[in-house]
């Protein structure tokens, strides 16, 4: 049975999902942070380990403690020296969508794999997705929540989306609190 879902952002673009005592960390920025389930979504080849127990680092499905997660490449932004991965994760009826450190819209190929996301985590501002890509992708696939990453411009987010935007410590949920047909836009500050 699902308790309160929990998302703080950890900084440069790492946030960790936590659901009682099971956690997952996306991009943490360093090593400190610990979980049951660790992924990157930009993985450097000259130092890829397949090996490191507990944690995801290329494209692939996987299962871990009842957690499923897929990941895809990003054509576009792989190449010999690192490949980057877009990952869907499937966690008690509720589904994330990562894209990392995209600086481009991912194919329409890629986005048909994240099929009604309930949240969905978008890289925003400076060298990453401009806000047309990012209201295209949005509005493609619907979110009940779209938490942006690398971005904390309350202004200019709320300006994109048209909403009222303030920063949260953290973002606390059950699954009855995504509506789907009215998407939240949630920024958060860092705070692990």
């Amino acid at each position: 049975m699902m308790e309160l879902m929990v998302i703080n952002y950890c900084g440069e673009g790492g946030f960790r999902l936590q659901n009682g005592s099971l956690s997952v960390l996306i991009n943490p920025p360093n090593n400190r942070l610990k979980a049951d389930v660790v992924l990157k979504t930009e993985t450097d080849l000259a130092h890829l380990n397949l090996n490191q127990i507990g944690e995801i680092t290329v494209p692939g499905e996987y299962e871990v403690q009842g957690i499923e997660i897929t990941g895809w490449m990003i054509p576009d932004e792989s190449n010999q020296k690192s490949i980057k991965t877009a990952y869907l994760i499937k966690w008690e009826d509720i589904s994330f969508v990562f894209l990392g450190a995209t600086k481009k819209m991912p194919s329409a190929e890629i986005l048909e794999n994240f099929n009604d996301p309930s949240i969905v985590f978008v890289p925003f501002g400076g060298s990453y997705l401009n806000q047309e890509d990012v209201l295209k992708m949005v509005k493609q696939l619907e979110p009940a929540v779209v938490i942006p990453t690398f971005s904390a411009d309350e202004k200019l987010v709320s300006k994109v989306f048209g909403q009222n935007i303030t920063t949260q410590d953290k973002f606390v949920f059950k699954k009855k609190d995504l509506e789907l047909g009215k998407m939240q836009v949630i920024l958060l500050k860092e705070n692990v």
